[in-house]
Order: structure tokens, then C-alpha cells, then sequence
């Protein structure tokens, strides 16, 4: 396939510079413009893997910079660690707890400040939870609990900084996004889908969470029997395709911005233009174009990391909730 690709690859190719390749590209002079990447058998490394590999360990060292910062100071310091644990701060604030809610499928035993177990007492987010002080016989102790949406975040934090640095080393020269392939967003649009089948599993249970697709119908029996089956298969049917958008796009947006840049840079390299005086109006004009669509890249980028995460969210809530 990739063989194919780079006979492709060429002046009359405006792709080739963000698809997939078994090399890294560089200047052209060194090495001629390439840097083969090694194959393990019948397995090829390719750019987007190592790319991904990157950014998963970018993603990995500031999960952890953050947990340990603020594990150990209670609070995380420098204009760095900063931006980033105000991001995920926002994400959990007023993404994932408002989105996700409490969850209902199930009460649990609380005890209030009296001592007394509370049956059938699900509280909310803003009210302090009770926990039983067994060791001191005494009345139990009022402490702050964590949301239960909480047990999404570090999934839905995942998500959002993979995605974002996958995006953001395609602003870097030579380097390329793999969020601009299909293959690779379709992968993290199926995580999503795993998260919210194993989220409604969690929460309904296996068949409830299979039945939750069909919201309760106000209708005779007969009429039941022939809406319920017809429904369940588009609910189904409605519940892949949400993933399947997922992915598209995501790949779309990525993709499309990263042609548009080569697009207007292979202006420059056009015969017509290389044998002309329409040079000197072509290239200040499709550098200055690249500019500004080069930083209209860097906002994209944010913003479908953070769409991605929402939307992942929000298919999480959908799936864990009964209608």
C-alpha cells in the first residue's frame, strides 16, 4: 500500500504530504528528503505510529506531572502546569459532571449526621456525603466525596489531550497529524463506543442497557409490537452512526485543513508560475494565505479535541441514563 502511495506521490499529488508513509520526511537535504522507518517482518512502522507514540507519551507525562504536583502540594505551580490543570479542571466542572449527572440506576446507604442509614438516598453532587466512623463508635463524620461522574474522567481527559496533541504536531514542519487518517480516528471513535457500552452495562445493566435504546412507548400492545422491534434496530443503527460521525469528523476537519495548506504552498511549485513574473504576486500571496490558515489550524485543533471529548461525554451520559 505505501509503495503504491509513493508512486503516487509527486508535483501532481497534493496529498501526499498528509497521508501515511513508511518514512519521515525532512529537509531535502538530508538524506534526500527521507528517513525509511523500520519493518518487523511483515509489520511497517509508519510515521502516524510514531507519531501517535509521541503524542501518547505527551499525554501520559502531563497526566502524570499533574497528579504528582498536586498530590504532593495540594496545588500545581508555573504558568505551564497551570494552563493544562485549568483545562482539565474545566472539562470536569462544566463538561463531564454536568453532562454525565449522578447516575439513577441504583441508591446506595448513606448515613446522615445523626447516625441514622438513609435507604434509597442518592445525593446529589453539592451535598457532603456520610461515611460511618467505625474505629471511634462515635457519630460519623462529614467529609466531601467525589461526583460520581468522576470515574469517566480519566478516560474523557484522555481523550481530549491525545486527541489535541495528535493534532498539534501536524503544525510542526515535517512532522504530520494522525487524526488527518481515517483509520486512526475510527480507532478512538470506537474507544468511545466501548466507554459507552461499558458505561450503561455499568449502570442498567446488559440487557438494560440494550432495552434503554427504546424509550417507553404510551401505546396499545399491537401497536407495541410493531414500533418496539422497528425502533430498537434505528436506535442501534442511530447509536453507530454517532460513532461513525465521531470519526469522520474528526478526520475531516484535520484532513481538510492540512490540503488546504498544501493546496496553497504547491501554488508556488506550479510551472506556470515558476517560468513567470506571476511569481512574485503567487508567493508572497500563498505564504501569507498558509499563515493565516496555519493559525486557523492551531484553533481547529483545540476545538475538535475538545468537540471529541464533549461529544464522547455526551454519548456516555446517553448511554448510562434511563430515558
Amino acid at each position: 500500500m505505501f509503495l503504491r502511495q509513493e508512486k503516487m506521490a509527486g508535483h501532481s499529488d497534493i496529498f501526499h504530504h498528509v497521508r501515511d508513509s513508511a518514512y519521515l520526511e525532512l529537509p531535502h537535504f538530508i538524506n534526500e528528503g527521507k528517513l525509511p522507518l523500520p519493518r518487523i517482518g511483515d509489520f511497517q512502522i509508519t510515521k502516524f505510529m510514531l507519531l501517535q507514540v509521541v503524542a501518547g507519551l505527551i499525554t501520559l507525562l502531563i497526566g502524570w506531572g499533574l497528579a504528582r504536583r498536586a498530590s504532593k502540594d495540594g496545588a500545581t505551580k508555573g504558568r505551564i502546569w497551570n494552563f493544562f490543570e485549568a483545562i482539565a479542571v474545566y472539562l470536569r466542572d462544566e463538561v463531564v459532571r454536568p453532562t454525565i449527572g449522578d447516575g439513577h440506576s441504583h441508591a446506595e446507604e448513606h448515613v446522615d449526621s445523626h447516625g441514622h442509614v438513609l435507604h434509597g438516598h442518592t445525593p446529589s453532587h453539592h451535598e457532603p456525603r456520610v461515611t460511618e466512623d467505625h474505629g471511634h463508635g462515635g457519630p460519623a463524620a462529614l467529609h466531601k466525596a467525589g461526583h460520581p461522574a468522576d470515574r469517566f474522567l480519566p478516560f474523557v481527559w484522555t481523550v481530549f489531550f491525545y486527541v489535541l496533541f495528535c493534532n498539534l504536531l501536524g503544525a510542526i514542519p515535517f512532522l504530520g497529524s494522525p487524526t488527518g487518517d481515517i483509520n486512526v480516528t475510527a480507532a478512538l471513535a470506537l474507544t468511545a463506543f466501548a466507554a459507552t457500552f461499558l458505561a450503561g452495562v455499568s449502570e442498567l445493566g446488559f440487557v438494560g442497557f440494550w432495552k434503554n435504546l427504546v424509550p417507553p412507548l404510551d401505546a396499545p400492545f399491537l401497536m407495541k409490537v410493531m414500533l418496539v422491534p422497528m425502533m430498537f434496530v434505528i436506535e442501534v443503527l442511530g447509536l453507530i452512526i454517532k460513532h461513525g460521525v465521531l470519526a469522520v469528523r474528526l478526520f475531516a476537519n484535520i484532513m481538510g485543513g492540512h490540503t488546504v495548506i498544501g493546496v496553497m504552498l504547491a501554488f508556488i511549485a506550479a510551472d506556470a508560475v515558476i517560468s513567470g513574473p506571476l511569481w512574485y504576486l503567487v508567493t508572497p500571496a500563498a505564504i501569507l494565505g498558509q499563515v493565516g490558515i496555519g493559525l486557523l489550524e492551531l484553533f481547529v485543533a483545540f476545538l475538535q479535541a475538545y468537540v471529541f471529548a464533549v461529544l464522547a461525554t455526551i454519548f456516555i451520559g446517553m448511554g448510562s441514563h434511563p430515558h
